[in-house]
C-alpha cells in the first residue's frame, strides 16, 4: 500500500478521534476518572483554542508575515478578540438579543473573504495582512464557541454534528465530482471542483441533515436548514482558502495534519460555516 496513503489514514483517524472526543460527551466520559475536575466544555474550548493559535500561525507563514510590529501584535491581538468570545463561553448564557458588535463581526469576515477575491493589493503590506488574519482566524473561530450549549451543566452535540455535515459535504462533493464531474465550478481557484461535485454534495448532505434532525430533537434549530447551510458555505470555505494559498503562492497551509496539510486545509470548511450556523441559531432562539 502506498505510504503516503496510509499516513493519510492514520493523521486522518487521529484527527477524527481528536474532534469526537473535544465536540462529544465522550471526551469527559473517559478522561474524567483520571482528571476529576475536567468538564467537556474545557475539551471543546481547548479544541477551537488550539485551532486558533494553529491557524494564526499559518496565516503567518502563508502571508509571509515575517518582521515589522505586525508580526508581533497578530497573536496578542487574536487572542484578545477571541478572549472576548471565551468570556461569555464560560458564562454559559446564550445572547437574549441580536448584538450589533456580532453582525459587525459576521460582516467584517465577509469583507476579509471578499477582500482575497477582488481588493488583494490590501495584503500586499504587513498591516493588511495583521487585519485580514485576525478577521480569518480569531472572529469565526470566537463564533465556534457559541456553537454548543453548556446550560444547565450538559454539554450539546451541536458542534460535532457540524463537522459531520461538513465531512460529508466534502466526501460526497469528491466523489461524485470524481465519479460525474464535467463543469468546472472555479477552475482557475479550484481546478478540481464541478458543479456536479456540489450537486451531489448539497444532496447526500441534505439526506444526512434529514436523518440528524429526525433523530435528534434535542439539537438547536432545524438541522435540514443547516445542511443546506453546510451544503452552501463549506465549498465557499474551501474556496476561500483555496484563493489565500493561490494569492501568496503556497501549495499547503502548513504541515501539522501529516498528509493533509495544516489545520486551515482541513477546516477551511468550519471558519466559514460556523459563524453562518451560530447565527442561524441565534435567529432561531430569538423567533
Amino acid at each position: 500500500m502506498d505510504k503516503n496513503l496510509i499516513q493519510r489514514l492514520i493523521s486522518g483517524v487521529v484527527y477524527g478521534l481528536i474532534i469526537v472526543l473535544c465536540t462529544t460527551t465522550l471526551g469527559q466520559n473517559l478522561l474524567g476518572p483520571l482528571i476529576p475536575k475536567l468538564r467537556q466544555e474545557h475539551l471543546y474550548f481547548g479544541l477551537i483554542a488550539f485551532i486558533l493559535l494553529a491557524s494564526v500561525w499559518e496565516c503567518l507563514r502563508i502571508l509571509k508575515i515575517t518582521t515589522g510590529w505586525q508580526r508581533a501584535l497578530v497573536l496578542p491581538l487574536s487572542l484578545g478578540v477571541f478572549y472576548i468570545f471565551s468570556k461569555r463561553y464560560f458564562e454559559q448564557s446564550f445572547p437574549s438579543t441580536v448584538n450589533f458588535s456580532e453582525l459587525m463581526a459576521l460582516f467584517l469576515i465577509l469583507i476579509a473573504c471578499l477582500t482575497l477575491f477582488f481588493f488583494k493589493k490590501e495584503l500586499s503590506n504587513n498591516s493588511g495582512k495583521l487585519v485580514f488574519t485576525i478577521l480569518y482566524t480569531a472572529l469565526p473561530l470566537g463564533f465556534a464557541l457559541g456553537l454548543v450549549n453548556t446550560e444547565n451543566q450538559g454539554f450539546s452535540w451541536e458542534a460535532f454534528w457540524l463537522f459531520a455535515l461538513i465531512w460529508s459535504s466534502d466526501s460526497f462533493a469528491y466523489f461524485t465530482g470524481k465519479l460525474f464531474g464535467k463543469h468546472k465550478m472555479a477552475p482557475t481557484i479550484s481546478p478540481k471542483k464541478t458543479w456536479e461535485g456540489f450537486a451531489g454534495g448539497v444532496l447526500l448532505t441534505l439526506i444526512l441533515a434529514y436523518f440528524i434532525e429526525s433523530s435528534l430533537p434535542q439539537l438547536r434549530g432545524n438541522w435540514i436548514v443547516v445542511g443546506l447551510l453546510v451544503s452552501v458555505f463549506a465549498p465557499l470555505g474551501d474556496l476561500v482558502e483555496s484563493q489565500l494559498k493561490r494569492n501568496f503562492n503556497v501549495k499547503d497551509s502548513g504541515f501539522l495534519i501529516p498528509g493533509h496539510g495544516g489545520v486551515l486545509d482541513r477546516l477551511d470548511s468550519f471558519m466559514i460555516c460556523a459563524p453562518i450556523v451560530y447565527l442561524y441559531f441565534l435567529l432561531t432562539h430569538l423567533s
